[in-house]
């Protein structure tokens, strides 16, 4: 069994539902992030136009990059949400850790593999917050297509998933990637459902508006108009994922959240025990009220 067979194996059994192979150098889609960026949809995420160098070469993340292996890791079709009607994106998953830590943890015993396979290499494990175009590799990896709502999509899948990345200093050989077409047709239903307007032609994206980012990344409270925007959900928004062909089970629900309320009965000791190690926790308390009370002004105290 190849080193890729025996990895790809391995990393399957830790839940991990695709893997991919490619070598190092420039990303795919680097020109339209460029531009994607130059444009200023990034809205106050100022570090996408800092690291923007960065992003152009592996290498950069891990000196003598060699090999970057993509990893896809499954979130439910579950919609977490509260007693009393209101949700979070999928994505959160309020009874685990946040992502970027537990993902990281579940792929680490590959580095080892890797160690054991190619003594005196070097690896590092990537989970979203490196400067990396993660989804134009795992594209060039073979392991989905881009949709036009500009997630990954996995056919018999879907797109509710995280993303990780393996880089390594070996190159050792990998198998051939077929890269997928978009299988999107004449869909546009993930454009049409945005509820801002957001996702503005197909592939492309106004993160300034996304209710996504103005959510949990944001600075500040949201407005009133926002507010009615963002339906019964919170924090994140999956609504141009909701609405695709490839995903399944998108009206299920999950009670795994306290009623709306009772953030406004804690303090930010009683939220850090329940969910400082959750997505929520990165947000902070400040910014989950406040998301709340644009929903539902005059519903909830107006003062933190």
């Amino acid at each position: 069994m190849s080193f890729h067979e025996r990895f790809s194996r391995v990393a399957r059994d830790l839940g991990f539902i695709a893997v991919g192979f490619r070598r190092a150098g420039p990303p795919p889609f680097l020109a339209d992030y460029n531009c994607w960026v130059d444009a200023g949809k990034y809205g106050e995420m100022k570090w996408l136009q800092k690291h923007k160098g960065l992003k152009a070469d592996p290498r950069n993340v891990l000196e003598r990059c060699a090999t970057i292996i993509t990893l896809a890791y499954p979130y439910g079709p579950e919609k977490p949400c509260t007693p009393d009607g209101f949700t979070a994106a999928r994505y959160t998953r309020p009874l685990e850790p946040d992502y970027h830590e537990s993902i990281k943890a579940t792929a680490r015993p590959l580095t080892a593999l890797i160690s054991e396979e190619f003594p005196g290499e070097r690896s590092r494990i990537c989970v979203d917050s490196a400067p990396l175009l993660e989804r134009g590799f795992a594209w060039a990896a073979g392991i989905g297509f881009i949709g036009k709502n500009n997630m990954l999509i996995i056919p018999g899948h879907g797109s509710y998933l995280f993303l990780a990345e393996v880089l390594v200093t070996a190159a050792f050989p990998i198998p051939a990637s077929n890269r997928m077409v978009t299988l999107c047709g004449s869909c546009r239903r993930c454009v049409e459902a945005c509820p801002t307007g957001a996702l503005e032609s197909p592939f492309s994206l106004d993160a300034g508006k996304c209710l996504s980012y103005l959510t949990v990344e944001k600075r500040g409270p949201v407005d009133s108009e926002t507010g009615k925007k963002m339906r019964d959900c919170f924090f994140g928004c999956d609504v141009c994922q909701e609405v695709c062909p490839f995903n399944r089970g998108a009206d299920k629900r999950l009670e795994c959240l306290p009623a709306a309320g009772t953030f406004f009965h804690m303090n930010r000791k009683a939220f850090e025990a329940r969910f400082g190690k959750t997505v929520f926790g990165r947000a902070g308390l400040d910014k989950v009220k406040s998301n709340i009370r644009a929903m539902s002004p005059g519903a909830f105290p107006q003062r933190p």
